[in-house]
Protein backbone atom coordinates (compact mmCIF):
# COMPACT_ATOMS: atom_id res chain seq x y z
CA UNK A 1 0.00 0.00 0.00
CA UNK A 2 1.54 3.49 -1.02
CA UNK A 3 0.28 6.48 1.53
CA UNK A 4 0.31 9.97 0.86
CA UNK A 5 -0.16 12.72 3.06
CA UNK A 6 -2.92 15.22 2.80
CA UNK A 7 -3.93 18.12 4.57
CA UNK A 8 -7.13 18.01 4.67
CA UNK A 9 -7.38 13.94 5.29
CA UNK A 10 -3.59 12.96 6.90
CA UNK A 11 -2.76 9.82 5.23
CA UNK A 12 -4.51 8.29 1.91
CA UNK A 13 -4.33 5.27 1.05
CA UNK A 14 -3.69 4.51 -2.82
CA UNK A 15 -4.58 1.38 -4.73
CA UNK A 16 -1.41 0.01 -5.03
CA UNK A 17 0.18 -3.70 -3.84
CA UNK A 18 3.51 -4.12 -4.45
CA UNK A 19 3.60 -3.65 -8.31
CA UNK A 20 -0.10 -4.04 -9.01
CA UNK A 21 -1.89 -1.21 -8.93
CA UNK A 22 -1.75 2.53 -9.73
CA UNK A 23 -2.41 5.85 -8.11
CA UNK A 24 -5.95 7.14 -7.84
CA UNK A 25 -6.05 10.84 -9.53
CA UNK A 26 -9.49 11.04 -10.41
CA UNK A 27 -12.71 12.07 -8.19
CA UNK A 28 -13.00 9.60 -4.52
CA UNK A 29 -14.33 9.31 -1.68
CA UNK A 30 -11.01 9.84 0.46
CA UNK A 31 -12.86 8.79 3.96
CA UNK A 32 -14.66 5.59 2.55
CA UNK A 33 -11.17 4.24 1.49
CA UNK A 34 -9.86 5.09 4.68
CA UNK A 35 -12.25 2.90 6.48
CA UNK A 36 -12.75 -0.01 3.70
CA UNK A 37 -8.52 -0.62 3.14
CA UNK A 38 -9.27 -4.18 2.21
CA UNK A 39 -11.84 -3.16 -0.43
CA UNK A 40 -9.40 -0.32 -2.03
CA UNK A 41 -6.32 -2.98 -1.24
CA UNK A 42 -7.70 -6.03 -1.27
CA UNK A 43 -5.01 -8.97 0.43
CA UNK A 44 -3.53 -11.02 -2.87
CA UNK A 45 -5.82 -14.26 -1.79
CA UNK A 46 -9.32 -12.55 -2.70
CA UNK A 47 -10.29 -14.13 -5.57
CA UNK A 48 -13.08 -13.65 -7.95
CA UNK A 49 -16.52 -12.04 -7.45
CA UNK A 50 -19.00 -12.18 -4.62
CA UNK A 51 -22.15 -10.00 -3.90
CA UNK A 52 -21.52 -6.73 -1.25
CA UNK A 53 -21.41 -8.59 1.80
CA UNK A 54 -21.84 -4.99 3.97
CA UNK A 55 -24.19 -2.15 4.26
CA UNK A 56 -23.91 0.74 7.31
CA UNK A 57 -27.01 1.84 8.60
CA UNK A 58 -25.32 4.99 8.49
CA UNK A 59 -26.39 4.60 4.68
CA UNK A 60 -29.87 4.44 5.68
CA UNK A 61 -33.03 6.74 5.50
CA UNK A 62 -33.74 7.93 9.27
CA UNK A 63 -37.55 7.78 10.13
CA UNK A 64 -38.06 10.44 12.54
CA UNK A 65 -40.58 10.95 15.10
CA UNK A 66 -41.66 12.84 18.20
CA UNK A 67 -40.41 10.46 20.51
CA UNK A 68 -37.86 8.56 18.37
CA UNK A 69 -36.23 7.20 15.62
CA UNK A 70 -36.12 4.48 13.39
CA UNK A 71 -33.69 3.07 10.33
CA UNK A 72 -33.87 -0.55 8.66
CA UNK A 73 -31.28 -2.75 6.53
CA UNK A 74 -33.61 -5.15 4.42
CA UNK A 75 -33.32 -6.85 0.84
CA UNK A 76 -33.81 -3.77 -0.10
CA UNK A 77 -30.55 -2.36 1.31
CA UNK A 78 -28.26 -5.20 1.13
CA UNK A 79 -29.84 -7.47 -1.37
CA UNK A 80 -28.15 -10.49 -0.78
CA UNK A 81 -29.85 -10.73 3.14
CA UNK A 82 -32.76 -12.55 2.33
CA UNK A 83 -32.82 -14.37 5.79
CA UNK A 84 -33.07 -11.84 8.29
CA UNK A 85 -33.74 -8.15 8.39
CA UNK A 86 -33.07 -5.58 11.11
CA UNK A 87 -34.18 -2.48 12.74
CA UNK A 88 -32.14 0.21 14.79
CA UNK A 89 -34.76 2.54 16.64
CA UNK A 90 -34.50 4.83 19.63
CA UNK A 91 -37.02 6.16 21.74
CA UNK A 92 -36.94 9.45 23.91
CA UNK A 93 -37.89 9.27 27.97
CA UNK A 94 -41.67 8.11 27.37
CA UNK A 95 -41.41 7.66 23.60
CA UNK A 96 -43.51 4.52 22.63
CA UNK A 97 -43.27 2.56 19.60
CA UNK A 98 -47.30 1.97 19.86
CA UNK A 99 -49.11 -0.58 20.21
CA UNK A 100 -48.64 -3.28 16.96
CA UNK A 101 -47.63 -6.60 15.98
CA UNK A 102 -46.02 -8.27 12.92
CA UNK A 103 -46.49 -11.19 10.24
CA UNK A 104 -42.74 -12.31 11.06
CA UNK A 105 -41.19 -12.75 14.73
CA UNK A 106 -39.19 -9.93 16.27
CA UNK A 107 -35.99 -10.57 18.23
CA UNK A 108 -33.77 -7.58 19.62
CA UNK A 109 -31.24 -6.49 21.84
CA UNK A 110 -31.12 -3.25 24.12
CA UNK A 111 -27.98 -1.67 23.23
CA UNK A 112 -28.04 1.91 25.06
CA UNK A 113 -30.49 2.99 28.20
CA UNK A 114 -33.99 1.04 29.37
CA UNK A 115 -37.61 0.25 28.25
CA UNK A 116 -40.42 -1.04 29.09
CA UNK A 117 -42.16 -4.21 27.34
CA UNK A 118 -45.96 -5.20 27.18
CA UNK A 119 -47.57 -8.24 25.36
CA UNK A 120 -49.83 -10.75 25.33
CA UNK A 121 -50.33 -13.59 24.13
CA UNK A 122 -53.15 -15.82 21.86
CA UNK A 123 -54.38 -17.33 25.19
CA UNK A 124 -55.09 -13.99 26.72
CA UNK A 125 -51.77 -14.31 28.99
CA UNK A 126 -49.89 -10.76 29.42
CA UNK A 127 -46.15 -10.13 29.69
CA UNK A 128 -44.59 -6.72 31.16
CA UNK A 129 -41.11 -5.98 32.10
CA UNK A 130 -38.25 -3.86 32.24
CA UNK A 131 -34.99 -4.37 29.76
CA UNK A 132 -31.73 -3.01 29.75
CA UNK A 133 -28.41 -2.67 28.35
CA UNK A 134 -28.03 -6.64 27.17
CA UNK A 135 -30.97 -7.66 27.54
CA UNK A 136 -33.26 -9.74 24.86
CA UNK A 137 -36.42 -10.00 23.95
CA UNK A 138 -38.81 -11.86 20.94
CA UNK A 139 -42.19 -12.02 20.27
CA UNK A 140 -43.89 -14.87 17.81
CA UNK A 141 -45.22 -13.35 14.48
CA UNK A 142 -48.80 -12.09 15.43
CA UNK A 143 -48.35 -11.58 18.56
CA UNK A 144 -48.88 -7.99 19.74
CA UNK A 145 -47.18 -5.61 21.88
CA UNK A 146 -45.18 -2.54 22.95
CA UNK A 147 -41.84 -0.92 23.97
CA UNK A 148 -41.69 2.70 25.62
CA UNK A 149 -38.83 4.17 26.74
CA UNK A 150 -37.71 4.80 30.33
CA UNK A 151 -36.42 7.56 32.11
CA UNK A 152 -32.96 7.98 29.94
CA UNK A 153 -34.37 6.61 27.11
CA UNK A 154 -33.03 3.64 24.83
CA UNK A 155 -31.49 2.60 21.37
CA UNK A 156 -32.04 -1.37 20.74
CA UNK A 157 -31.22 -3.27 17.36
CA UNK A 158 -34.22 -5.39 16.03
CA UNK A 159 -34.92 -8.71 13.97
CA UNK A 160 -37.27 -10.22 11.96
CA UNK A 161 -36.68 -13.58 10.36
CA UNK A 162 -37.85 -12.30 6.64
CA UNK A 163 -35.23 -10.13 4.57
CA UNK A 164 -38.12 -8.51 3.04
CA UNK A 165 -39.70 -7.49 6.02
CA UNK A 166 -39.96 -3.24 6.58
CA UNK A 167 -41.34 -1.95 10.17
CA UNK A 168 -43.18 1.01 7.90
CA UNK A 169 -45.68 -2.17 7.11
CA UNK A 170 -46.91 -3.62 10.11
CA UNK A 171 -50.28 -3.85 11.86
CA UNK A 172 -50.69 -0.72 14.41
CA UNK A 173 -53.60 -0.26 16.63
CA UNK A 174 -54.15 3.33 15.83
CA UNK A 175 -53.98 2.38 11.88
CA UNK A 176 -56.81 0.01 12.41
CA UNK A 177 -58.40 2.38 14.61
CA UNK A 178 -58.22 5.00 12.03
CA UNK A 179 -59.37 2.86 9.26
CA UNK A 180 -62.70 1.47 10.70
CA UNK A 181 -65.54 2.92 10.74
CA UNK A 182 -67.00 4.58 13.60
CA UNK A 183 -70.34 2.97 13.88
CA UNK A 184 -68.64 -0.37 14.01
CA UNK A 185 -66.22 0.57 16.43
CA UNK A 186 -68.81 1.91 18.74
CA UNK A 187 -70.45 -1.36 18.17
CA UNK A 188 -67.69 -3.50 18.77
CA UNK A 189 -66.37 -2.06 22.17
CA UNK A 190 -70.21 -1.00 23.42
CA UNK A 191 -69.64 3.00 23.75
CA UNK A 192 -70.97 5.84 22.13
CA UNK A 193 -69.91 7.09 19.04
CA UNK A 194 -69.14 10.37 20.65
CA UNK A 195 -66.67 8.24 22.70
CA UNK A 196 -64.65 7.91 19.71
CA UNK A 197 -63.93 11.65 18.75
CA UNK A 198 -60.64 11.68 19.44
CA UNK A 199 -59.31 8.37 18.15
CA UNK A 200 -56.20 9.14 15.83
CA UNK A 201 -56.64 9.84 11.84
CA UNK A 202 -53.61 7.93 11.23
CA UNK A 203 -51.07 5.76 12.31
CA UNK A 204 -48.92 7.04 15.13
CA UNK A 205 -45.72 4.41 15.00
CA UNK A 206 -43.63 5.99 17.29
CA UNK A 207 -45.09 8.78 19.63
CA UNK A 208 -44.07 10.88 22.69
CA UNK A 209 -45.62 9.33 25.94
CA UNK A 210 -45.78 10.16 29.49
CA UNK A 211 -42.63 8.59 30.91
CA UNK A 212 -43.71 5.35 33.05
CA UNK A 213 -43.63 5.15 36.88
CA UNK A 214 -42.22 2.06 38.53
CA UNK A 215 -43.38 -1.51 37.02
CA UNK A 216 -45.12 -2.32 40.05
CA UNK A 217 -47.92 0.66 39.03
CA UNK A 218 -47.60 -0.75 35.34
CA UNK A 219 -48.83 -4.36 35.99
CA UNK A 220 -52.09 -5.84 34.96
CA UNK A 221 -53.97 -8.34 36.97
CA UNK A 222 -54.72 -10.97 34.44
CA UNK A 223 -57.24 -13.74 34.92
CA UNK A 224 -55.41 -15.84 32.29
CA UNK A 225 -52.13 -15.50 34.32
CA UNK A 226 -48.68 -14.69 32.55
CA UNK A 227 -47.24 -16.23 29.54
CA UNK A 228 -45.78 -19.69 30.11
CA UNK A 229 -42.23 -18.66 28.20
CA UNK A 230 -41.18 -15.34 29.05
CA UNK A 231 -40.44 -13.24 26.06
CA UNK A 232 -36.91 -11.60 27.58
CA UNK A 233 -33.78 -12.98 28.22
CA UNK A 234 -30.76 -11.48 30.08
CA UNK A 235 -28.57 -12.43 27.86
CA UNK A 236 -24.85 -10.90 30.16
CA UNK A 237 -26.21 -12.51 32.61
CA UNK A 238 -24.87 -15.90 31.04
CA UNK A 239 -21.53 -17.29 31.97
CA UNK A 240 -19.38 -16.72 28.96
CA UNK A 241 -17.29 -18.95 26.55
CA UNK A 242 -13.84 -18.05 27.25
CA UNK A 243 -10.87 -18.37 25.29
CA UNK A 244 -7.80 -16.62 25.20
CA UNK A 245 -8.51 -14.25 22.19
CA UNK A 246 -12.47 -13.28 23.51
CA UNK A 247 -15.61 -14.34 24.47
CA UNK A 248 -18.69 -15.76 23.09
CA UNK A 249 -22.46 -15.62 24.75
CA UNK A 250 -24.93 -18.00 22.87
CA UNK A 251 -28.77 -17.33 23.13
CA UNK A 252 -31.13 -20.10 21.20
CA UNK A 253 -33.68 -22.06 22.15
CA UNK A 254 -32.04 -24.06 24.43
CA UNK A 255 -31.44 -21.20 26.70
CA UNK A 256 -34.35 -18.71 25.56
CA UNK A 257 -37.32 -20.97 24.69
CA UNK A 258 -39.44 -18.94 23.27
CA UNK A 259 -37.03 -17.92 20.56
CA UNK A 260 -37.78 -20.17 17.77
CA UNK A 261 -36.74 -18.67 14.59
CA UNK A 262 -33.64 -16.94 15.90
CA UNK A 263 -30.46 -17.44 17.71
CA UNK A 264 -27.56 -15.33 17.68
CA UNK A 265 -24.06 -15.06 19.67
CA UNK A 266 -22.53 -11.92 21.08
CA UNK A 267 -18.92 -12.04 20.55
CA UNK A 268 -16.08 -10.07 21.58
CA UNK A 269 -12.66 -10.34 20.13
CA UNK A 270 -9.85 -9.10 21.84
CA UNK A 271 -7.14 -7.15 19.81
CA UNK A 272 -4.89 -9.33 18.19
CA UNK A 273 -6.89 -12.19 18.14
CA UNK A 274 -9.97 -13.22 15.53
CA UNK A 275 -12.84 -15.47 14.91
CA UNK A 276 -12.05 -18.78 13.95
CA UNK A 277 -11.94 -19.96 10.46
CA UNK A 278 -15.13 -21.71 10.48
CA UNK A 279 -18.58 -21.63 8.46
CA UNK A 280 -22.28 -22.38 9.81
CA UNK A 281 -24.23 -25.41 8.84
CA UNK A 282 -27.49 -24.47 9.77
CA UNK A 283 -28.56 -21.43 7.33
CA UNK A 284 -26.74 -17.82 6.56
CA UNK A 285 -25.53 -15.37 9.07
CA UNK A 286 -26.38 -11.91 9.51
CA UNK A 287 -23.92 -10.03 11.45
CA UNK A 288 -24.27 -6.41 13.43
CA UNK A 289 -20.96 -4.66 14.54
CA UNK A 290 -21.76 -2.83 17.80
CA UNK A 291 -18.72 -1.53 18.81
CA UNK A 292 -14.51 -1.65 16.95
CA UNK A 293 -13.15 -2.66 13.72
CA UNK A 294 -12.74 -5.63 12.29
CA UNK A 295 -12.12 -7.24 8.67
CA UNK A 296 -13.99 -10.30 7.45
CA UNK A 297 -12.73 -12.68 4.84
CA UNK A 298 -15.22 -14.75 3.36
CA UNK A 299 -14.31 -18.36 1.31
CA UNK A 300 -16.76 -18.87 -1.35
CA UNK A 301 -17.14 -22.16 -4.12
CA UNK A 302 -14.84 -21.84 -7.57
CA UNK A 303 -11.57 -20.32 -5.45
CA UNK A 304 -13.16 -17.28 -4.79
CA UNK A 305 -12.92 -15.02 -1.94
CA UNK A 306 -13.82 -11.06 -0.63
CA UNK A 307 -12.48 -9.36 2.17
CA UNK A 308 -14.71 -6.64 3.48
CA UNK A 309 -14.24 -3.72 6.75
CA UNK A 310 -16.76 -3.40 9.24
CA UNK A 311 -17.23 -0.64 12.37
CA UNK A 312 -19.90 0.06 14.63
CA UNK A 313 -23.25 0.16 12.67
CA UNK A 314 -22.65 -1.74 9.78
CA UNK A 315 -24.32 -4.71 8.96
CA UNK A 316 -22.52 -8.05 7.97
CA UNK A 317 -23.30 -11.06 5.85
CA UNK A 318 -22.35 -15.20 5.34
CA UNK A 319 -24.30 -17.19 3.08
CA UNK A 320 -24.88 -21.00 4.37
CA UNK A 321 -21.70 -22.91 4.80
CA UNK A 322 -19.54 -20.14 3.41
CA UNK A 323 -16.45 -19.94 5.30
CA UNK A 324 -15.15 -17.00 7.05
CA UNK A 325 -13.40 -15.57 9.51
CA UNK A 326 -13.42 -12.22 11.02
CA UNK A 327 -10.15 -10.31 13.08
CA UNK A 328 -9.96 -7.35 15.24
CA UNK A 329 -8.35 -4.75 13.49
CA UNK A 330 -8.10 -1.92 15.62
CA UNK A 331 -6.81 -1.34 19.55
CA UNK A 332 -10.33 -2.14 21.43
CA UNK A 333 -12.50 -5.24 21.62
CA UNK A 334 -14.55 -5.93 18.61
CA UNK A 335 -18.31 -6.83 19.69
CA UNK A 336 -21.00 -8.00 17.42
CA UNK A 337 -23.56 -10.05 16.73
CA UNK A 338 -23.95 -13.18 14.86
CA UNK A 339 -27.39 -14.11 14.13
CA UNK A 340 -29.50 -17.05 12.26
CA UNK A 341 -33.07 -17.47 11.14
CA UNK A 342 -32.78 -21.11 12.89
CA UNK A 343 -33.64 -22.26 16.30
CA UNK A 344 -30.33 -23.24 17.20
CA UNK A 345 -26.99 -21.81 17.27
CA UNK A 346 -24.36 -24.26 15.16
CA UNK A 347 -20.83 -23.53 14.00
CA UNK A 348 -18.06 -26.05 12.43
CA UNK A 349 -14.64 -25.01 13.57
CA UNK A 350 -11.75 -25.46 10.13
CA UNK A 351 -9.19 -26.70 13.36
CA UNK A 352 -11.75 -29.15 15.45
CA UNK A 353 -12.65 -30.79 11.97
CA UNK A 354 -9.01 -31.26 11.37
CA UNK A 355 -8.06 -32.51 14.28
CA UNK A 356 -10.93 -34.93 14.48
CA UNK A 357 -9.94 -36.48 10.79
CA UNK A 358 -7.61 -39.23 10.49
CA UNK A 359 -3.82 -36.99 10.59
CA UNK A 360 -2.24 -39.34 7.88
CA UNK A 361 -5.36 -38.30 5.73
CA UNK A 362 -5.27 -34.33 6.58
CA UNK A 363 -1.17 -34.70 6.06
CA UNK A 364 -1.48 -36.24 2.53
CA UNK A 365 -4.29 -33.95 1.77
CA UNK A 366 -2.81 -30.71 2.65
CA UNK A 367 0.88 -31.62 2.48
CA UNK A 368 0.67 -30.23 5.66
CA UNK A 369 3.87 -30.14 8.05
CA UNK A 370 4.58 -32.16 11.49
CA UNK A 371 4.33 -28.56 13.47
CA UNK A 372 0.77 -27.54 11.47
CA UNK A 373 -0.42 -31.32 12.66
CA UNK A 374 1.03 -30.90 16.04
CA UNK A 375 -0.60 -27.68 16.55
CA UNK A 376 -4.58 -28.63 15.92
CA UNK A 377 -7.21 -29.04 18.63
CA UNK A 378 -9.72 -31.31 19.16
CA UNK A 379 -11.60 -28.40 21.80
CA UNK A 380 -13.26 -25.70 19.50
CA UNK A 381 -12.11 -21.99 20.33
CA UNK A 382 -14.71 -19.92 19.28
CA UNK A 383 -12.19 -16.91 19.39
CA UNK A 384 -8.29 -17.52 18.86
CA UNK A 385 -5.24 -15.41 19.47
CA UNK A 386 -1.85 -17.07 20.09
CA UNK A 387 1.40 -15.47 22.00
CA UNK A 388 3.94 -14.41 19.04
CA UNK A 389 1.09 -15.38 15.70
CA UNK A 390 -1.99 -12.40 16.43
CA UNK A 391 -2.96 -10.44 13.77
CA UNK A 392 -2.24 -6.63 14.34
CA UNK A 393 -2.85 -4.19 11.73
CA UNK A 394 0.01 -3.09 9.16
CA UNK A 395 -0.26 -0.17 6.86
CA UNK A 396 2.56 -1.78 4.64
CA UNK A 397 2.66 -3.74 1.10
CA UNK A 398 0.85 -7.05 1.92
CA UNK A 399 1.38 -9.86 -0.75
Amino acid sequence: MILVTDKRYGTIPQPIRGRSGWWDFGPRDVMRDLENPDMLIPPSTDAGTLPNLKFSFSDTYMQLNHGGWSREITVRQLPIATTLAGVNMALAPGGVRELHWHQQAEWAIMLVGRARITAVDQNGRNFIADVGVGDLWYFPPGIPHSIQGLEEGCEFLLVFDDGSFSDLNTLSISDWFAHTPKDVLSANFGVPVGALAHIPKRQRYIFQGTIPGPIESAQVADPYGTVPLPFSHRLLAQDPIVTPGGTVRIADSSNFPISKTVAAALVEIKPGAMREMHWHPNNDEWQYYITGTGRMTVFAPNGTARTFDYRAGDVGYVPFAFGHYIQNTGDESLWFLEMFKSDRFADVSLNQWMALTPHRLVQENLNASPELMNALRKEKWPVVKYPGFSYYPKRNNRE
